[in-house]
């Protein structure tokens, strides 16, 4: 596992995280969506002298109607049966490693399973686990499930899903691992998994299940989110191909050699972008 400080400094990137979540609040609060969506349906009636009037209330009726029914919880699990459509079956072949995403908190135990019955069905020697503030925990809790130390690898330095895919290029690749089984939540998997294809990975997933704690709103943002980065990540040509870049980690980082570090050591919780 590699040592943190041999992550290059940066800025944090959860500013991401936090203004999806504001807008995703915005958008989920009816008080605040429903009155002017209710103006204007309502108020074009009234004046006569409006131009368009008819069009301008049919308008506002079809996006009330509209905004309603993206609320409902039918329409989270449609949307998120869009995302995971698009993702090819897990052909049951083996793989060079087993990489694990970092999730934060919530969702770490239900990945540390699924790797876990990955590594004991033969699937891949390795798991890697990628992420800032995760990677240490779930290397920790895959020992604790009795995974050998040296079947343990991983980087405690991306913050987002372009940084782990890049990191986990620039650490695996030297050492001709190419083909993995890639582990995250089935919202998260499709810009995971398009993201690691254009850094040269062959990519089988194995998407955990999400917790069973997670409220409605919850998994709600998850679907919106995966959204929003599919399209963001497609117009920043981060779905091509490409080669990889490892431009913030020093060069000690992606030396092929493992670095001793304790499990146990305090790390930030953290949430991929």
């Amino acid at each position: 596992m590699l040592d943190p400080s041999l992550c290059i400094q940066k800025p944090l990137t959860g500013s991401w995280t936090s203004l999806s979540w504001q807008i995703f609040s915005w958008l989920t609060t009816p008080a605040l969506i429903i009155p002017p969506l209710l103006l204007l349906t309502l108020l074009p009636i009234f004046i006569r002298r409006l131009r368009w009037r008819r069009r301008m209330s049919g308008l506002g009726a079809t996006l009330l109607c509209a905004y309603l029914l993206t609320l409902s919880p039918a329409m989270i699990k449609i949307g998120n049966r869009v995302l995971v459509s698009f993702l090819p079956s897990d052909s049951g072949a083996t793989a060079e490693a087993i990489v694990v995403l970092g999730r934060g908190t919530a969702m770490r135990r239900e990945r540390v399973d699924v790797s876990t019955q990955l590594w004991e069905a033969q699937r891949a020697p390795l798991i890697f686990a990628s992420g800032w503030g995760d990677a240490q925990q779930i290397a920790s809790m895959l020992e604790q499930k009795g995974i050998p130390g040296d079947a343990i690898d991983g980087e405690p330095c991306s913050r987002t899903t372009e940084e782990n895919a890049r990191f986990t290029a620039a650490i695996l690749q030297p050492k001709n691992i190419h083909r993995i089984l890639l582990v995250t939540d089935p919202p998260h998997m499709l810009r995971s998994l398009l993201t690691f294809r254009s850094l040269g990975f062959e990519v089988m997933p194995h998407s955990n299940p999400l917790p069973n704690h997670l409220n409605t709103k919850t998994k709600a943002f998850l679907v919106f989110r995966e959204y929003l980065g599919i399209v963001g990540y497609g117009l920043r040509g981060r779905f091509l191909p490409r080669e990889p870049s490892a431009a913030d980690l020093s060069p000690a980082a992606i030396a092929p050699v493992k670095d001793a570090l304790p499990l146990d050591a305090p790390v930030p919780r953290a949430f991929a972008g």
